[in-house]
């Protein structure tokens, strides 16, 4: 009788091949058993249920695991717990590294309890170092491959053996031994009464109530668990049978492989669509323009592993129109050398040669501070890159925080431009007891840097509301009709206990001789007064037309078990031109390029009352429509209140409310029938000052599923979030407390900005 090869090899006491390349079931080769495959839209919660993602292996189909909510769980009690022998094996190409809190792994395959020093567990950490670890007699055992890493989008076949009878740790990859490690005395491994999770550690960290971290985030396949060590000979035979397909060669996955499609958010009713987004999971702040060989580079803070605030990435998009993008792989990730921790928010511009470098903020916390400012240089001049994909880190920090210098710990954000011969960087910091500040250093080579001094310090005595710290500062000219005016405009977040995160400004004059900013109004203002929505200032000259143009985030104000089931947080906010007006105002104003993404024009009137475009409105429906109206000054007519309900449902259970209060000369949002869903968290009325000085009030707004920005009279904007419960949530109407002429009203449906 032929023996089979698990036979000749040993119990296998679970094993997946993820032949299905669909659904959410895969079969355990070893017991015939389906197992689930957890994955966090499979509860259909925002959108229709979307099964795990299916990518080619190598041997059939291999599972795309998204970092944070895909695994696979086996009770304990339907487990075989090996004592005298160990082998797991799989095939594995990491999309990205997991933070490794704790110091606990991301998991490959699990059952075990490092505190009480039971089962095993084999995984991944930071950099690409794995291990096996295991409970033995009592004690945690570890081997580590911290020298041969898994590389990143790149498959590799991992093996980790125990053999009691010798005593002996064994680590194989790719069918080599890469490490060993012989013990002083013989111990089986200590039984486990936990499950048996694929994909996720089953003592993960738990993070914001609804996270557990250390999971793993990339492709795998073929992962078998035996009972028994494989010897060294038959582990280079596993590896040569599932490589003879490919002629013994490694195949290398196309990055379309690895990525997380974002299709799989297209029908999520809350998900923007033609505002900027990552593909998936989590972003923070747009920052880093830059303009380069006809096409815009826009980077933003970006976490891989999941929809949360964490293990933070330079995301990356490009476009040629600033309004349609795509995605590219991320730019910057965290390196062992110099941003163990993070690489956090920073700036581009070009070097000596007019070639694109960026600085970021360097997150490691074995330093003190634990932050500073490294450099990366585009590969272009060797390679032609003009995407821009690869970028070379400095192994050192470009400037580092002294003390004495700012508020000691508060260094980032560095925003650095060319200034003739020599460039120029603020970083966000603060003074002790004075208040925020934006420190100044000059270069003329880009790596070495002098202090300045602070550019301008604020009174935190009379503006508490700006901390103590600033993060990401910018300075930029403001031009009037395309005419240079000698102002800029200073625009910072503060930081500290019981600030406003808002992005404040100030006009004023920039000395580049002093190198110190001289505001012309003391008093710090709002360029939207949306309530927190509008944060994360980043921005440029743009030198294809001579305009400045800011970038911002548009907060997503939801909980963090809403985050976990939708799979997305934040949205970055519609690129805003600024300008100094005629009466020396700042002008606010949506970018023109968005037109191109008008699709159909869904309704156009002029010169008619509110009652008669409210009879026309009933037949229009719309989560993504952009909105111009002008109303005509109401005095006369003694009427105070005009605006627009938007995501409205049929009979107004569910709306928000944007509207202009002409006698308090406020602009507000009344989002206190936004949602019948209480596990929502905007509700009330928020808003601010908006002095129109007989101005007709003209809103332009834009409605994407939940962001609604409405930008007023060229003054000011107000971006709010809105998350309806009822998909017929669609309707729009206009709102008075009269019934006003409207001199203009015209409506489009928009497309998306992303093609996947």
């Amino acid at each position: 009788m032929t023996q089979s090869a698990d036979e000749r090899v040993g119990t296998l006491i679970a094993g997946w091949s993820f032949p299905e390349g669909e659904g959410h079931f895969t079969l355990d080769t070893a017991t015939g058993r389906l197992d689930k495959v957890q994955f966090a839209l499979l509860n259909g919660r925002f959108q229709a249920p979307q099964n795990p993602v299916w990518r080619k292996g190598i041997t059939n189909s291999a599972l795309l695991f998204d970092g944070y909510s895909t695994y696979l769980r086996r009770p304990a009690a339907e487990v075989l717990m090996p004592s005298a022998g160990l082998t797991i094996t799989a095939w594995v190409a990491p999309r990205t590294y997991e933070y490794g809190a704790e110091g606990r792994l991301a998991a490959i395959a699990n059952q075990h309890n490092r505190e009480k020093a039971e089962g095993y567990l084999l995984g991944v950490t930071r950099h690409g170092e794995w291990s096996l670890q295991l409970g033995l007699g009592g004690e945690w055992t570890e081997i580590w491959s911290r020298e041969q890493v898994l590389p990143l989008n790149r498959w590799s076949h991992v093996c980790a053996t125990y053999d009691q009878a010798a005593s002996l740790l064994k680590l194989y990859l790719n069918g080599t031994e890469v490490a060993s490690r012989q013990l002083e005395q013989s111990a089986g491994i200590t039984s486990c009464g936990e499950d048996l999770v694929i994909g996720r550690n089953n003592h993960g960290v738990v993070l914001a109530e609804s996270f557990i971290m250390n999971h793993f985030d990339g492709l795998m396949d073929e992962i078998m668990i035996y009972d028994r060590a494989l010897s060294a000979d038959e582990v280079r035979r596993a590896v040569q049978s599932a490589l003879a397909p490919h002629e013994g060669v490694i195949p290398v996955p196309d990055p379309k492989e690895l990525k997380y499609p974002r299709e799989l958010w297209k029908d999520d009713r809350h998900r923007p669509q033609f505002h900027l987004t990552p593909p998936g999971h989590w972003m923070n702040e747009p920052h880093g323009p830059i303009y380069f060989n006809g096409r815009y580079h826009l980077f933003y803070q970006y976490n891989l592993n999941g929809p949360f605030w964490h293990y933070i990435h330079w995301g990356h998009w490009v476009s040629e129109d600033l309004v349609h993008w795509r995605d590219l792989p991320p730019a910057l990730s965290p390196e062992p050398r110099i941003d163990p921790d993070g690489v956090w928010s920073g700036s581009a511009t070009y070097d000596e040669n007019g070639i694109p470098v960026l600085f970021f903020t360097a997150g490691n916390n074995e330093r003190s501070p634990n932050q500073s400012v490294g450099l990366a240089r585009s590969t272009y001049p060797q390679d032609g890159d003009l995407d821009l994909v690869r970028w070379n880190k400095l192994d050192h920090p470009v400037v580092v925080q002294e003390r004495g210098i700012g508020l000691f710990g508060e260094f980032r954000d560095p925003f650095v431009w060319k200034d003739g011969s020599r460039w120029v960087m603020l970083v966000g910091s603060g003074v002790e007891g004075l208040g925020g500040t934006a420190l100044v250093y000059v270069s003329a080579d880009l790596t070495e840097w002098e202090y300045k001094g602070p550019l301008f310090v604020s009174d935190y005595i009379k503006y508490p509301h700006l901390g103590v710290a600033w993060e990401l500062p910018v300075l930029l000219p403001l031009r009037r009709e395309g005419e240079n005016t000698g102002k800029h405009i200073f625009l910072i977040c503060p930081w500290g206990t019981g600030i406003k995160p808002d992005v404040t400004y100030w006009l004023g004059t920039f000395d580049p001789v002093n190198l110190r900013f001289t505001p012309d109004h003391e008093e710090p203002r709002l360029i939207d007064v949306g309530d927190v929505h509008f944060t994360g200032p980043s921005g440029m000259v743009d030198p294809a037309t001579g305009r400045t143009i800011l970038f911002t985030i548009a907060q997503g104000e939801r909980t963090p078990e809403i985050d976990y089931d939708c799979g997305w947080s934040h949205t970055g906010g519609i690129p805003v031109s600024l300008s100094l007006r005629q009466d020396d105002r700042l002008g606010v104003e949506p970018i023109q390029e968005m037109e191109k993404l008008r699709d159909r024009l869904l309704l156009e009137l002029h010169d008619v009352k509110l009652d008669e475009i409210n009879r026309h409105l009933q037949d229009i429906q719309g989560d993504m429509v952009e909105i111009e109206i002008v109303f005509r000054d109401g005095t006369a007519e003694h009427i105070d209140r005009y605006g627009v309900s938007l995501r409205r449902s049929p009979e107004g259970e569910e709306e928000t409310v944007v509207y202009y209060d002409r006698h308090q000369q406020k602009l507000w949002v009344d989002r206190s029938k936004s949602t019948l869903d209480n596990r929502e968290r905007p509700t009330g009325i928020q808003g601010g000052s908006l002095h129109l000085n007989q101005e007709p009030l003209r809103l332009h707004i834009f409605v994407d599923r939940s962001l609604i920005e409405a930008y007023v009279s060229g003054l000011k904007s107000l971006t709010t979030r809105t998350y309806p419960s009822r998909t017929d949530a669609c309707g729009i109407r206009l709102y008075s407390d009269g019934n006003p002429h409207i001199e203009t009203i015209k409506i489009w449906s928009m497309q998306p900005a992303f093609s996947d």
